[in-house]
């Protein structure tokens, strides 16, 4: 009777094991699918002034605005941090965006996406496809990974759900982060605040205000 009772214990340790590797395995796994949507605008940016300061993760963190931002976007890819570092406390999620001919011909251009650390990239699998878009450069400036905070809890809630093939609009402003603290390291993270970047360098930091899932 021991011994049965020891088994039962080592399979269902194992089972927890097992179920705790493939959270692991799967926790940035793309759910969703690829699509392609048509008529999504440019991002929309107007100059902003402003800052919110908050006190989390041992720093004294200021979120200084430079830009009222409204990106309408088809999520081409996502990835999630779960890193020590304040970014990653900060911004757990990115999300790579793109609009206009990119948006509108992802599928039928065959556009390969994958994420890097804070970056995205991609790839497609013939540049005569690619020329339905137009020139690299054209495609480069029609796509952006955008690194989310959420001071909102129902805010955070709403960015964790948005995934691949969504097509979402996103409210905020870009900031300019600033973390100091008496025992830590200080950081300093800025956003992009130019419209000239391209793709997968082209990364903003919002401070999302509202996410709004469209058709």
């Amino acid at each position: 009777m021991y011994e049965e009772n020891q088994r039962k214990r080592r399979l269902i340790l194992l089972g927890i094991v097992f179920v705790i590797l493939l959270l692991f395995v799967f926790r940035d796994f793309p759910w969703g699918k690829q699509r392609s949507v048509a008529g999504i605008r440019e991002p929309i940016q107007t100059e902003a002034s402003g800052a919110e300061q908050i006190t989390r993760y041992g720093y004294e963190i200021t979120l200084n605005y430079h830009y009222a931002y409204d990106i309408e976007g088809l999520v081409v890819c996502t990835k999630n941090y779960y890193g020590f570092a304040p970014e990653d406390k900060l911004s757990p999620k990115d999300v790579g965006l793109a609009w206009g001919k990119v948006a509108e011909l992802n599928t039928q251009v065959g556009f390969h996406w994958s994420t890097t650390e804070r970056g995205v990239r991609n790839k497609v699998d013939s540049r005569e496809k690619l020329a339905l878009v137009g020139s690299v450069e054209d495609a480069l400036k029609q796509y952006s990974n955008n690194h989310l905070i959420a001071l909102d809890d129902s805010v955070r809630k709403l960015i964790k759900k948005i995934k691949v093939g969504d097509h979402v609009r996103i409210q905020g402003y870009l900031v300019f982060v600033d973390g100091h603290s008496p025992s830590k390291k200080d950081f300093y993270w800025y956003s992009s605040t130019s419209r000239d970047d391209v793709g997968g360098n082209a990364c903003e930091i919002i401070l999302v205000k509202s996410v709004e899932w469209l058709p």
